[in-house]
């Protein structure tokens, strides 16, 4: 699972309606925090049967009242004010069906009951076929209805709610929101009930259910009222020694750490909730996550307090839609690259490089501006609603200066907690904290979509009486980016670190310096988000992931091992691949993957006159991964296992490892990886007289 993940699960069906009904809510902020409306749910669900009942009372927006449900679910009875009302069913678009009911003129309450079987959890689905928006689905092992999946009636587009579970004994619900009552089934007989409210104005509301085991732990406060912290794990991950009680613990870690940056917790709840899908979603006051991802060491120290942090930006701060979605960018930041910021600088480094390196691999068609991105739906929107939401913020806080960063992002919180929010409120939160405009710095990275190819094409010094002056021809491509960019100068002894400004597609920049530099590295940490040059990109399997003319060649004659081949590559590409003959590998005119036994894979490598397989993976695990170079050729990625069932135990594990250029594996389980190295080039510095 990538570390990042969606802080709501955004279908396309809820991003449109937003993007209409939004805007009406910013002309007056106030009013629609105060005068949200409230939607009462009574929900019966069993979960063995896939059998939802529901009952609804709402106060509509207007009196032809549309709403929109599941195909599955059919109403049985409407009322306005206790009378009867006639309901009819409008249009369909997908799995979602619209109704629509004219209210009496006096009338102010409505009241809807509906119910119908849901469709089944699929188990086989994937964490792509996941973020792509899922209809509600119910299993006794497992029953989520997400907030875009229509098995509700939406009164407006921020609303609050009251919601009542009534789930068998043996299971367990929640939404999210304040746990207002709960009722246990006694000795395993009779019904689970929970009520639920969540008083602010939300976008939506997720329902999940399982057979849990449920653990507690209350976390003080010294200005508010206490935190209810849980875990909803399934049995086998609760008799796991710890977990539990681990993910209590860092969940209260990192909700007293954002605390502290941002402001108070929002909530009374939190909840690490396990999922028998592979999802990564956080809702207010939770998150759910696949049970086999929670198992994973690391979610603890990345994932967790990424999802912990959407409490704040997503979910308590809302996300203008129609103008681009900052919050996962700006989550980004301040979880998944403060971490690394703490490990190490050479961490944070390689995850700069990392969301670089994503972002080269998106074919230039491909590119979209921040104000376009909506949510992570493939590999090319992920490298910018992430990584170059990310990086924004890297270079704005080199920009403004820690301080002025850190009481922006205050007083951002503070002005728009619980209400909708775009990258302009963004904008004068940090302009008033930092006393400047920021409109040009904000307009070029989220209104231009890529990113500048800057390089330095000379540089040239002659000695001063103090030392030396340097002056580097900068280019970068039209129409001409405002860049902040560091320069590292180059000494016999030492190196030293400025910054230099440029605003034009060819500039030259001064510079006065203690002595002469034997030469210069444009940007050699990666602070600044550009399209790096190709000695700096060594191919990473995400060109294959995203590429949309994509091939595959099979090296193996061996039916099953073909199949498996096929299998692998379907899950790999987002774009189903054509077939190639292992001799025409090098003639692809997009990226080919060639797939197949050892044996017939060192041979197929051999006739093409490509390189070997390298050292460092040879006689290594069940399978390997790696990428070549061809030059003046499509990149060929390899995938070479020693038998048919080595290939299959790929097909969930390999699609998550985009940012790497080599790979190892046992069965399905990552043994090691790694991106081929490509250091930032010394331009040397000419002596001038």
């Amino acid at each position: 699972m990538k570390t990042g993940s969606l802080a709501r699960v955004v279908s396309a069906l809820v991003a449109v309606l937003l993007a209409v009904l939004l805007p009406i809510l910013f002309l007056f902020p106030s009013a629609a925090r105060a005068e949200a409306p409230t939607l009462e749910l009574a929900v019966e669900l069993d979960p063995a049967t896939r059998r939802l009942a529901v009952r609804a009372d709402l106060s509509p927006a207007s009196r032809d009242f549309r709403f929109e449900l599941h195909e599955a679910l059919e109403v049985t009875a409407a009322t306005a004010d206790g009378k009867p009302v006639a309901v009819r069913p409008a249009e369909r678009r997908g799995f979602i069906r619209t109704w629509q009911v004219a209210l009496p003129p006096a009338a102010e309450r409505l009241h809807l009951e509906y119910a119908g079987t849901l469709p089944a959890l699929d188990r086989t689905l994937d964490h792509r076929d996941v973020v792509q928006g899922l209809s509600p689905v119910a299993s006794a092992e497992g029953s989520f209805l997400p907030s875009g999946g229509g098995w509700y009636p939406r009164p407006a587009a921020l609303f609050a709610y009251n919601v009542t579970l009534t789930m068998p004994g043996n299971q367990r619900a929640l939404v999210a929101g304040r746990l207002k009552s709960e009722e246990l089934a006694g000795h395993g007989s009779g019904h689970y009930r929970a009520r639920f409210e969540f008083a602010q104005p939300a976008d939506g509301i997720d329902l999940m259910a399982g057979p849990w085991v449920v653990r507690e732990k209350m976390m003080p406060r010294a200005s508010a009222e206490p935190v209810r912290l849980r875990t909803y794990f399934f049995r086998d991950l609760d008799a796991i020694p710890g977990l539990a009680e681990g993910y209590l613990d860092d969940s209260q870690r990192y909700l007293e750490r954002y605390g502290k940056e941002i402001g108070t917790y929002p909530f009374t709840e939190f909840s690490v909730v396990a999922s028998p899908l592979p999802t990564g979603f956080g809702m207010p006051t939770l998150t759910y996550l696949g049970a086999d991802v929670l198992k994973l060491p690391f979610i603890r120290a990345t994932s967790l307090g990424h999802e912990v942090l959407h409490n704040w930006w997503g979910n308590g701060v809302y996300v203008d839609f129609a103008q681009g979605n900052w919050s996962e960018g700006l989550t980004t930041f301040m979880a998944d690259y403060a971490y690394k910021e703490s490990e190490s600088a050479e961490a944070a480094g390689a995850m700069r490089l990392g969301w670089l390196r994503d972002f080269a691999a998106v074919p230039a068609g491909d590119h979209q501006s921040l104000a376009d991105f909506r949510s992570r739906t493939h590999g090319a929107a992920a490298a910018v609603g992430y990584g170059k939401a990310a990086m924004l913020f890297v270079m704005l806080r080199d920009t403004i200066g820690e301080e002025a960063f850190r009481s922006g992002i205050r007083a951002f919180w503070q002005t728009q907690n619980f209400r909708t929010a775009s990258w302009s409120d963004l904008q004068a939160a940090f302009e008033r904290a930092s006393g400047r405009s920021l409109d040009a710095f904000f307009k070029q990275w989220i209104n231009r979509a890529g990113g500048p190819a800057v390089r330095i094409t000379a540089a040239d010094a002659r000695r001063t009486a103090e030392g030396a002056r340097l002056t580097l021809a900068v280019e970068q491509n039209a129409p001409a980016y405002a860049l902040h960019l560091p320069v590292q100068l180059v000494f016999p002894d030492r190196a030293e670190m400025r910054w230099i400004d440029v605003d034009k597609a060819r500039q030259a920049v001064t510079l006065d310096v203690v002595a002469m530099p034997t030469g210069v590295r444009l940007d050699p940490e990666l602070q600044v988000w550009r399209m790096l040059g190709q000695e700096q990109l060594p191919p990473i399997l995400r060109q294959w992931v995203i590429a949309r003319n994509p091939y595959l060649a099979q090296a193996s004659a061996a039916p099953d091992v073909r199949e498996a081949s096929v299998a692998l590559a379907q899950r790999l590409f987002e774009v189903s691949p054509h077939a190639i003959a292992p001799g025409e590998i090098t003639k692809g005119s997009g990226p080919v993957l060639l797939a197949g036994l050892h044996a017939d894979v060192d041979a197929a490598l051999e006739r093409a006159g490509l390189p070997p397989r390298p050292e460092r993976l040879a006689g290594r695990g069940s399978a390997q991964v790696w990428t070549v170079a061809v030059p003046a050729g499509a990149p060929v990625a390899v995938i070479s296992a020693r038998d048919a069932e080595s290939l299959r135990a790929l097909l969930r594990p390999l699609p998550h490892y985009g940012a790497q250029s080599w790979l190892v594996f046992e069965g399905a389980r990552l043994v090691e990886r790694g991106v081929w190295p490509a250091p930032t080039p010394l331009i040397p510095v000419r002596a001038a007289p």
